[in-house]
C-alpha cells in the first residue's frame, strides 16, 4: 500500500516520477484501515530534500502510512520557504496530544556544537521525553542519533580530529537480528560528520544492543531490547549524489574537504558516484515498519499504556497485536 502525503507536496512529484506509488489525503480518507501513523521532526536545512529521501524509504514498505511533519519552534529555517513550512509543517505543541506507530529525528548541521548550546535543546529534549509515551519506535538519524543517546542514556559525542565522510562498510554484530533481518554479513552506509559517540560508554549500557559496527568509526546501528528506541549513526536515507553535493559545496567554499572514501569510481570526483546501499537502506526502514505495524496497539492511544519492554514474542501476552485489522 502506498504513503499518504499532502497532495502538494514536492516530494510527491518526485516520487511519482520513480514510479513509487503515493495517495494523497482524500483517496486515503476513503479506504477502511487503521493505516501506520508516522511523524518526522525534520531538523536539516534543506527540509524538502530530506523530505524526499526519507519518503522514499517509506514507500517501499507495503503498509499505508500517514505522515505528519513536525519542526521545532526555537530555530528559524533559512534554507526553505516560510510558505512550505506554513504549508506542511506543525510545531510541536499542536502535534503532542497526537500518538503515532514511528517517529523519524533527523540529523542537523549543529555537530560542533555541545547539546545545551543548539537553541532548541530544550524543545527537542521535550519531544524526546514525549516520545516515550506518544510514539511506539522513533528512530534517531546522525546527529539526531548523537542527541537521542545523550538524552536517554548519558552517552557523550566526541570531536574527531578528521572528518568521517564517505561510504563505508558495516559488519553486523548479530545477522539473524529481526531488523537487520536479510542483510548481508557486510552493509554499506554513508557517513558525514565531524563527531562520534563514547562507544566504551555505550557498551556499558544493557538496555542497548550494538546491530552493526566497523572497526574504525565505530557502532552504526543501535537499539533497545524492544526497538522503542533506534540509532542510526550513519545516514542510509541519503541519495546517490548528496556526498557529491557535499564535496564540491565545500571545494567551492574553500573548506578543507578530502575526498569522500569508497564513493567515486578511482576517487575521481569527476566520475558519477555508485549507489551501494540502497537495498540495505529498504530493508531497514523495511523491517522497522513491519515491526512496527506487528506490535503496535492497534488503539493507538495504548501505546501510553506500555510499562514493560515489547519484544516480538510478547505481544500476544499484552494484547498488542495487530496481525488482524479491523
Amino acid at each position: 500500500m502506498p504513503i499518504n502525503i499532502p497532495k502538494d507536496l514536492p516530494a510527491k512529484e518526485i516520487l511519482e516520477s520513480e514510479k513509487i506509488f503515493a495517495i494523497d489525503d482524500s483517496d486515503a480518507s476513503k479506504q477502511d484501515i487503521r493505516p501506520l501513523k508516522l511523524v518526522i521532526l525534520n531538523l536539516m536545512p534543506k527540509k524538502i530534500e530530506t523530505e524526499t529521501q526519507i519518503l522514499r524509504l517509506i514507500s517501499k514498505s507495503p503498509l499505508q502510512v500517514d505522515i505528519d511533519f513536525m519542526m521545532v519552534k526555537n530555530h528559524d529555517s533559512k534554507n526553505t520557504s516560510h510558505d512550505h513550512l506554513v504549508k506542511f509543517y506543525d510545531f510541536f505543541d499542536h502535534l503532542k496530544m497526537n500518538y503515532y506507530d514511528g517517529m523519524i529525528i533527523t540529523g542537523a548541521p549543529v555537530e560542533h556544537l555541545a547539546f545545551e548550546e543548539v537553541d532548541y535543546w530544550e524543545e527537542l529534549k521535550q519531544i524526546m521525553e514525549w516520545s516515550k509515551t506518544h510514539v511506539f519506535s522513533t528512530v534517531h538519524i546522525c546527529w539526531g542519533a548523537q542527541a537521542g543517546l545523550y538524552y536517554h542514556y548519558d552517552i557523550a559525542k566526541q570531536l574527531l580530529p578528521e572528518k568521517v565522510f564517505g561510504i563505508f562498510p558495516e559488519r553486523l554484530v548479530d545477522e539473524y537480528d529481526f531488523l537487520t533481518n536479510g542483510f548481508d554479513e557486510i552493509h554499506y552506509t554513508p557517513h558525514s560528520r565531524h563527531t562520534a559517540i563514547d562507544a566504551d560508554a555505550l557498551r556499558k549500557v544493557k538496555q542497548l544492543s550494538i546491530l552493526s559496527e566497523n572497526d574504525e568509526i565505530g557502532p552504526n546501528i543501535i537499539v533497545t531490547k524492544d526497538y522503542r528506541q533506534i540509532f542510526v549513526i550513519g545516514h542510509f536515507e541519503y541519495s546517490k549524489d548528496t556526498l557529491a553535493q557535499e564535496y564540491w559545496r565545500d571545494v567551492h567554499l574553500g573548506k578543507p574537504i578530502h575526498i569522500p572514501f569508497n564513493y567515486f569510481p578511482d576517487d575521481d570526483p569527476n566520475k558519477e558516484p555508485l549507489l551501494k546501499w540502497r537495498s540495505h537502506a529498504n530493508l531497514l526502514y523495511r523491517n522497522w515498519l513491519n515491526y512496527v505495524y506487528q506490535v503496535t496497539p492497534y488503539m493507538i492511544e495504548k501505546i501510553a499504556e506500555i510499562k514493560e519492554p515489547i519484544g516480538t514474542g510478547q505481544k500476544e501476552e499484552h494484547g498488542y497485536s495487530r496481525a488482524f485489522r479491523k
